[in-house]
């Protein structure tokens, strides 16, 4: 990958990273479920206006919405809104990753290596260190609700990998149109007309300003501009050398979590997060076939050759040839 591109991939892992920053400034000012619907629906509209469908069958689209707009962002954004610290959210959603694992084995029947169940047991472990020191705390629930939404994510990617779209960044703004209505109809049992009516009408209000400045880096660098920058790169790289670039989300999460909202963590949750990292990198990795050398079909005295194979009976029955 060039280096160019390498600094791409970190500029996409700095915006997610900051994304979370956003979200909690958002969390001050708006209700949490009205929050999901107020950010997809605002991608939502400019999508079906202008962007092409993309060509996907709709049971599929309509499952990557529900998991990955609706499912990781309703409980992520609860779990926030009860107490989950911006930094460390950051952190438990990479448990997406064995999740997606564990799903594509169960339902897609898809292969786990030897290095991806050590990783995923490696994440595991990490995941309950994290989810110890929390209980120690009493703030266990806004945990297991995170966790929830990296499940949600997971459930998404299943859908992606099943709707093999030829143009993934149409699916994901695509995706964006399924998560509004019944976020918002969850939005008005709960916290009601009233809660939601303030928050749209309370703009002179201490912090919303910055929610509104949230909401706006989510919508338009988080999820646009990271989205299409990430999805061009896996479009151009293979999947194994795009995706650990995805590690720097929780080290920019948390980092910025410590600088802006002065968060701290616990040396018990710190060796989890590594825990998770490690685990989670160990699994997304693949180790390079070895290269089988071609038998050599050189006649008695005749010189090595690296170009083409020799036209004639020889060079059309060596292993591995193509007419």
């Amino acid at each position: 990958m060039p280096i160019r591109h390498r600094l791409l991939a970190v500029s996409v892992a700095l915006m997610w990273g900051l994304n979370f920053i956003a979200i909690d400034a958002s969390l001050a000012h708006f209700p949490p479920f009205f929050l999901v619907a107020l950010r997809f629906a605002l991608i939502a509209v400019p999508t079906v206006l202008f962007v092409p469908w993309p060509k996907v069958p709709v049971r599929w689209l309509v499952g990557y919405g529900l998991g990955f707009g609706t499912l990781q962002f309703l409980f992520l954004y609860w779990g926030m809104a009860t107490g989950m610290p911006a930094g460390l959210a950051s952190l438990v959603l990479q448990a997406s990753a064995p999740f997606t694992v564990l799903l594509g084995a169960t339902f897609l029947r898809e292969r786990v290596s030897g290095r991806q169940l050590v990783g995923i047991v490696v994440a595991v472990c990490g995941m309950a260190l994290v989810g110890w020191q929390r209980a120690e705390n009493a703030t266990v629930v806004p945990f297991l609700l995170t966790l929830a939404g990296a499940f949600g994510w997971a459930i998404g990617n299943t859908c992606n990998r099943l709707a093999k779209p030829a143009d993934p960044l149409r699916l994901t703004l695509w995706m964006s149109v399924v998560p509004p209505l019944p976020m918002l109809a969850l939005a008005l049992a709960v916290e009601g007309p009233a809660r939601i009516g303030a928050s749209l009408t309370s703009f002179d209000e201490p912090g919303a300003l910055a929610a509104v400045a949230g909401l706006a880096y989510t919508v338009v660098v988080g999820t646009v501009l990271g989205s299409g920058v990430w999805t061009w790169l896996m479009a151009r790289h293979p999947a194994g050398v795009v995706a650990p670039f995805s590690m720097l989300v929780p080290v920019v999460g948390m980092t910025a979590a410590w600088v802006v909202l002065r968060e701290t963590v616990s040396p018990g949750e710190l060796i989890g997060g590594a825990l998770v990292v490690g685990g989670v990198l160990l699994g997304s990795t693949r180790r390079r076939a070895p290269r089988v050398p071609l038998p050599d079909v050189r006649g008695p005295g005749e010189p090595a050759t690296v170009g083409p194979p020799r036209s004639g009976k020889v060079g059309a029955s060596r292993p591995g040839a193509v007419d």
